[in-house]
């Protein structure tokens, strides 16, 4: 997924810093307050609410826990600096986000802290994740100076057709706790590079990042009220959400998150026709044929199931492999698993697999589980809780798996691999393409007709050939069917941000 990965000297370093198990977070960035303004204030009721490792289960620290007030404070504070901001030239406008890329890469080693005490995730993905974070910082710093209009040709000799793009307004972002950093930055790079200003309400879990970034962005000089942060407790963030995508001053919304959450803000959106641009749940299949190279495959599989514990939108959810490589592919995957996984806390060397966000997930891979157990799947690997804490659960790898059990009609969002026997290239097909979501979609082949026939009728908005990974912060990232609305990253995520006003210069 990351185009640079830390060196092991770095992950050393941090892991001996953290060798006790409780993190050491950086005082630096540490922030608990919300960032409305350009100010650091406190929610008006004094109320805060509590920041979970979720590898203990400790408190990390208290933070604000906004209501309405704040929103509104936040809104106004957008409103204001839009303004001004829409009028700043474009060269401005980048050299600003390039100065928050710079903060973000001189900060790295604490901002991934910061990710794996909140997140949990391994720092070596924490670290890979601020990486590809600061990236889409560098990619929208140069495409604010390519934000190009059109002259067009018209019929009549007296007139002239322009179109322009011009920056929509103030933007509500709304992000997950699986990539707390570079879910904002792919969306507030864009927002910022168009001219938006915004409003980010960071998930409930990790709030940390949201802030820290927040603290690098004044630093880097980013004017006050451009970039808002309101955090807020779970219990709080339902009226948090209906406000910052109801208000009339709001005019585009961008939401990462699940399906179910996602309509709930369509509808808010309509009331007052508002933008939206909308990641949503995936369920992304993973079909191994007959003529693919199996150790490529199994390699590929790992790389794209267990990144993050599983907790990912584009992860493989549903293993879809040709009967004559199946049992091949099942044992080689096993073998890897058990020699390439390691559970353990995020801030212990060597590990790769971190905990789950919280209970709640855990049960879900266990329901999973527990109900393809009970309609004939075999465990190959895992399949149950670790013993390292009541957060993680082990990867797992099951065979004899039909579309007839949970794992294959839900999105797990776990360490769970579900591998299902098919014949031929149609019936992959038709598995693959059932689901009313296409986010992500893989397959490892070696035939080219093959290649092109799959990669068109797969009906997902991101394909992988033969590659378990593909983000980039060059490239278009979104889906289709009820995985979501427009595309975020590459030269497409800005066009999100932007208006086409049409201009017809008359009497020439």
């Amino acid at each position: 997924m990351f185009a640079h990965l830390p060196s092991p000297g770095i992950l050393r370093a941090l892991c001996r810093m953290s060798s006790s198990g409780a993190p050491s977070l950086p005082t630096s960035l540490l922030r608990s307050t919300a960032y409305i303004g350009g100010s650091w204030i406190r929610s008006s009721d004094s109320a805060t609410f509590p920041v979970l490792d979720p590898a203990t289960g400790t408190q990390l620290v208290q933070v604000a826990d906004c209501g309405p007030a704040e929103c509104r404070e936040a809104i106004k504070a957008a409103s204001g600096a839009f303004h001004t901001w829409k009028e700043v030239p474009s060269k401005e406008r980048s050299n600003l986000l390039r100065k928050w890329y710079d903060l973000m890469i001189q900060n790295k080693e604490d901002l991934a802290k910061i990710i794996t005490a909140e997140n949990g995730k391994p720092i070596k993905e924490a670290l890979g994740e601020i990486l590809y974070a600061a990236g889409f910082l560098e990619w929208f710093a140069e495409e604010a100076r390519r934000i190009y209009g059109d002259v067009i040709s018209v019929p009549l000799k007296d007139r002239r057709a322009l179109a322009l793009k011009q920056p929509v307004g103030v933007a509500t972002i709304i992000t997950p706790w699986n990539f707390p950093s570079a879910m904002i930055t792919r969306k507030v790079g864009a927002a910022l590079a168009a001219g938006c200003t915004v409003i980010v309400k960071p998930a409930e879990d990790t709030p940390l990042s949201a802030l820290a970034l927040a603290e690098l962005a004044q630093q880097a000089g980013i004017p006050a009220g451009v970039y808002n942060v309101v955090p807020c407790s779970r219990q709080k963030a339902p009226k948090v959400g209906e406000i910052l995508c109801t208000d009339p001053s709001v005019a585009k919304i961008s939401f990462t998150g699940s399906t179910a959450t996602g309509k709930i803000l369509l509808r808010y959106a309509a009331d007052s026709v508002k933008r939206v641009s909308m990641e949503l749940g995936g369920h992304a299949p993973f079909i191994v044929f007959d003529s693919a190279d199996v150790d490529k495959a199994v390699a590929g599989a790992l790389a794209s199931k267990f990144r993050n514990s599983g907790q990912t939108c584009v992860c493989s959810n549903r293993f879809l492999v040709q009967k004559g490589i199946h049992d091949a592919f099942v044992q080689k995957l096993a073998a890897l698993m058990r020699k390439d996984l390691h559970v353990g806390n995020g801030f212990e060397e060597g590990v790769t697999q971190g905990p789950l966000i919280n209970e709640k997930a855990v049960e879900k891979v266990e329901q999973h589980v527990k109900d393809a157990v009970s309609q004939g799947a075999c465990i190959e690997v895992g399949g149950k809780r670790s013993s390292v804490g009541k957060n993680f659960y082990e990867p797992t790898l099951i065979s004899n798996v039909t579309t007839k059990m949970l794992c294959t009609r839900e999105e797990t969002f776990g360490p769970l691999a579900p591998v299902v026997k098919f014949d031929t290239e149609e019936e992959a097909l038709a598995i693959a393409n059932s689901a009313n979501v296409g986010l992500a979609g893989y397959f490892y082949s070696q035939d080219p007709a093959q290649i092109w026939r799959v990669a068109e009728r797969l009906e997902v908005g991101m394909v992988g050939v033969n590659e378990g990974l593909l983000s980039s912060v060059e490239c278009p990232f979104g889906g289709v069917k009820q995985s979501g609305l427009g595309r975020e990253g590459s030269k497409y995520g800005i066009d999100e941000y932007l208006d086409v006003k049409y201009v017809c210069y008359g009497g020439l």
